[in-house]
């Protein structure tokens, strides 16, 4: 069968696991949440995939994963290159859909560096950065305290070179359309507004 939407019980299964369940809750929700939380996400990440073959190599994370508190958050992502992953999320708030170039090696943050230091690519990185917060999506990730050595302070593009991680996440909600297929057609149309920050960080960062 493909993609339907999220069941409506898909919120109540995972209103029972807000907090810190019980081992014994957790138990007895490890099938629904299986059945109407992870399923649903694997069908959404298939369509997906169907829809554009750029997005083919995902994983969504299990149950027993621990990480970010696996019962309540279902995580998935998307793998673009080395280092370089969207990601679709959901939970009680619905949808989330990002991008995120992270844990990487000192090597992809030297050519990172050099890509926002070079004056044609580091001002597209800038105008793809400001039109996707026009577009509502918050950029993130870590950043130095202190001005980059071997760039001046007053560099134009001074907080971009400070990166070592960059992060674009946008809630898409939690209307009707998650109950529907339609969901699938929000999540394309938030990854192709992420496409030229996640085609940059392919060309720049990721391959040399």
């Amino acid at each position: 069968m493909g993609f339907e939407g999220w069941p409506r019980e898909a919120f109540g299964v995972l209103v029972r696991l807000e907090g810190e369940p019980s081992a014994a809750v957790r138990r007895e929700c490890r099938r629904e949440r299986e059945e109407l939380v992870r399923q649903p996400m694997i069908g959404l990440l298939n369509a997906v995939a169907d829809a554009d073959a750029e997005y083919e190599d995902f994983s969504v994370w299990g149950y027993g994963d621990v990480l970010l508190r696996a019962w309540q958050r279902q995580n998935s992502i998307i793998r673009l290159a080395r280092n370089v992953e969207l990601g679709v999320g959901f939970d009680l708030d619905g949808l989330e859909v990002g991008v995120a170039w992270w844990y990487a090696p000192s090597v992809q943050i030297e050519r990172y560096r050099a890509a926002v230091a070079d004056p044609g690519s580091g001002r597209r990185l800038v105008a793809i950065v400001r039109r996707l917060e026009a577009q509502g999506f918050v950029i993130s990730g870590d950043l130095l305290k202190r001005p980059l050595r071997g760039y001046p302070a007053d560099h134009p593009r001074a907080e971009l070179l400070r990166r070592k991680s960059l992060i674009a996440r946008r809630p898409l909600g939690c209307d009707e359309w998650i109950h529907t297929p339609a969901a699938v057609d929000h999540v394309l149309a938030a990854l192709t507004e992420l496409r030229p920050l996640s085609h940059w960080l392919v060309k720049h960062v990721a391959r040399p």
